[in-house]
């Protein structure tokens, strides 16, 4: 999310440029603002692969791996829009690099050889608490060192390569975990926030906190309540919301169950992240082809459609897995299928659009700020809540369960997205952050 307007741009980043990868790569502080991202991502991935499977090993509960599969979501549900307003607090690029140390330190705490299962935990939730920050800091300085068309197609470019290093992430980890302790990939992710902080140390501009160029900085309580009144007052924006928390509820669930999941199906540790990359290369995908061949105004239109699968083939997984047993010939299809969800997943890309152009130019960074705390917090509530079924029930049971009834929640918030589709407060689309 972004929580600036660009004003501050350096000559490098005017909008009056051309507006393409190369002019954006041109400016000096957005590639440690890109490549950091995409490194911790990947390290991010390669720990949370690790850390499921390690807790799955030891306990043998489906619940207690989901769990450790959500806690890096719930800070973000308890107090995101809260803890992102450090970012306007303090000096940005002192929040990103304060955070990349505070996380390679605990990360490394984390990978000490018989860490107990309680303080690992711990550990977990405190490395989770300074991804608000820090992913607040990172798109306020987007915003800063980029404007107009170059700073749309930066967050484009970083979208991308958000699912991108999501998907090497989980398929890295997924190879690591076979050969090399847990541990040791979490070192490995420990490292990668390690230099991430000296590279934002030697690439960004020291700049004073924004609230330093306030006459009278608002409280961090006051600007979360104006975005959570914002949205509840607007039946558009409502429509929105709740067709992007609920899609994203049941679309995603099933990743807190994939270690088990995995397991059922007769597949070693490895299998793991293929599984848990299949749905970020389709979504990856489908959203090169909403972006390059349908366009916002065509997806827009096929909102049910596109929404309708991202959940019919994760019922479908299910069930094939239900029916199939173990055996390479059914992991495979539950992949394949997971795959085709993710291209349905790109109903986020319109739906983004279709946020930034209800909400007042002066309100987006708070909305943006509720938006996006609540999409992390609905999949960690997702993945816990799947881990809880999977005690009683198979994890393909789980899996069938939840895009079967997907399908069904989603229809009241479409109904309303469609109804309220001409409540808009902008004449049109502007560059802003994504909620997806």
């Amino acid at each position: 999310m972004s929580t600036g307007d660009g004003r501050r741009a350096t000559s490098e980043g005017r909008a009056t440029d051309r507006a393409s990868f190369r002019a954006v790569f041109a400016v000096r502080e957005f590639r440690p603002l890109f490549g950091t991202y995409t490194l911790s991502t990947i390290g991010d991935e390669l720990a949370r692969v690790a850390l499921t499977v390690l807790v799955y090993q030891r306990t043998d509960s489906p619940l207690l791996s989901a769990f450790t599969f959500a806690l890096g979501f719930l800070p973000w549900a308890l107090g995101g829009p809260v803890l992102a307003t450090v970012a306007d607090r303090f000096p940005r690029h002192r929040v990103l690099i304060t955070s990349d140390v505070v996380r390679a330190v605990l990360v490394a705490g984390m990978a000490v050889p018989g860490t107990p299962l309680p303080l690992l935990l711990v550990l977990l939730f405190l490395v989770a608490l300074c991804a608000p920050p820090f992913e607040s800091a990172r798109s306020a300085l987007m915003a800063d060192v980029l404007e107009g068309e170059r700073y749309a197609v930066a967050t484009s470019l970083t979208n991308v390569s958000l699912q991108v290093a999501q998907v090497v992430g989980f398929l890295a980890a997924g190879g690591l975990v076979t050969v090399l302790d847990p541990s040791v990939v979490l070192l490995v992710n420990a490292a990668t926030f390690a230099v991430s902080a000296v590279w934002l140390t030697l690439g960004l501009q020291r700049r004073p906190a924004p609230t330093e160029e306030l006459a009278a900085p608002s409280s961090v309580w006051r600007e979360a309540g104006e975005g959570l009144r914002l949205i509840g007052g607007s039946p558009r924006l409502v429509a929105i919301i709740a067709l992007l928390w609920v899609g994203t509820l049941f679309a995603n669930a099933a990743e807190g169950i994939a270690a088990p999941l995995t397991d059922e199906l007769g597949e070693r540790a490895v299998q793991v992240g293929v599984l848990l990359a299949a749905n970020p290369l389709g979504v990856t995908v489908g959203g090169l082809v909403v972006a390059r061949f349908l366009g916002t105004a065509r997806s827009d239109r096929l909102m049910p459609v596109l929404v309708g699968l991202s959940l019919a083939p994760v019922l479908l997984a299910g069930l094939v897995a239900v029916t199939a047993g173990p055996g390479r010939g059914a992991f495979a299809v539950v992949v394949g299928l997971m795959f085709v969800a993710g291209l349905g997943a790109s109903w986020t890309i319109p739906l983004n659009v279709a946020f930034v152009q209800a909400v007042p130019p002066a309100y987006r960074g708070r909305a943006f700020g509720v938006a996006v705390s609540g999409l992390y917090g609905i999949q960690g509530v997702g993945a816990l809540a799947a881990g809880l079924a999977a005690e009683g029930l198979s994890p393909s049971a789980v899996v069938a369960l939840t895009g079967g009834i997907g399908l069904v929640a989603v229809v009241p918030p479409l109904l309303a997205y469609g109804r309220t589709r001409t409540l808009v407060a902008g004449d049109r689309p502007a560059a802003g952050p994504s909620v997806s």
